[in-house]
């Protein structure tokens, strides 16, 4: 999320103590805290109402001076005061010696950023629950489109679209894993792989296998022609499959 970005960039700057880049020579260009703040706090709390309404109080309680305080210390100094210009009263001649302004407003913005991190992550599983509802239609609507074609007599089709829906699940299982697989993997390469890194039992993988054989049957037109049960025990174990394996 660029918000997250620029956040620890600006961050580095008003504390370059936590710069992991530090001894580096900066960009001429490099955004600066008391400049880019403000739109960056702005734009933040727009994302959080979108994503996170219930961090929003939170959020804005680490800029925002409290109303009512009768005076300023470590626990009620904000992000405001620091650009207000308050900073902490240092007095040696009666001993007091204040409390640190900076870190207290590092410590502060620090704490935003891990607010909005939150919402980044948020909004990557919404994108993913969102993705996951658009593939499950799609694969139950060119399951459907296999059954019409098996009704229909095509039944070499109807198991090469069936083989498809299986395979790119498959492959999303493996994704999901982090299971590695060649480039260009066949039912019997995924498959395999799953189990192999125990993703799936046995018997699991003795029916994905079934079902590549009659994916193959259905799409090399020197085997023999596939039967109508074939051709539907695929699409329906498909279903099955893609519906318990993942």
């Amino acid at each position: 999320m660029r918000l997250v970005e620029l956040g620890n960039l600006i961050l580095y700057d008003l504390a370059p103590e936590l710069d992991p880049r530090s001894g580096q020579p900066a960009a001429a260009t490099k955004p600066t805290f008391m400049r880019e703040y403000q739109r960056w706090y702005s734009e933040s709390l727009a994302v959080l109402r979108q994503l996170l309404p219930g961090r929003c109080k939170e959020f804005a309680a680490l800029y925002e001076a409290p109303a009512r305080r009768k005076e300023i210390a470590a626990v009620n100094y904000t992000i405001q005061d620091w650009f207000l210009g308050i900073r902490s009263r240092r007095d040696l001649i009666i001993g007091d010696a204040g409390f640190d302004d900076r870190a207290v407003a590092v410590m502060r913005f620090g704490a935003q950023l891990r607010i909005l991190d939150a919402a980044k992550s948020r909004f990557e599983s919404s994108l993913h629950d969102i993705r996951q509802i658009v593939q499950a239609d799609l694969f139950d609507s060119e399951l459907s489109a296999a059954r019409g074609l098996v009704r229909a007599g095509f039944l070499r089709p109807a198991g090469v679209v069936a083989g498809v829906v299986l395979e790119k699940h498959l492959q999303d299982v493996c994704s999901a894993h982090a299971i590695a697989v060649k480039k260009n993997p066949t039912i019997a390469d995924l498959n395999d792989a799953l189990k192999n890194a125990n993703t799936i039992d046995v018997p699991t993988w003795r029916q994905i296998q079934r079902l590549g054989d009659l994916r193959n049957l259905c799409g090399h037109k020197k085997d023999r022609e596939p039967t109508k049960d074939e051709a539907v025990e695929l699409v329906d174990v498909t279903e099955k499959v893609i519906k318990s394996v993942y």
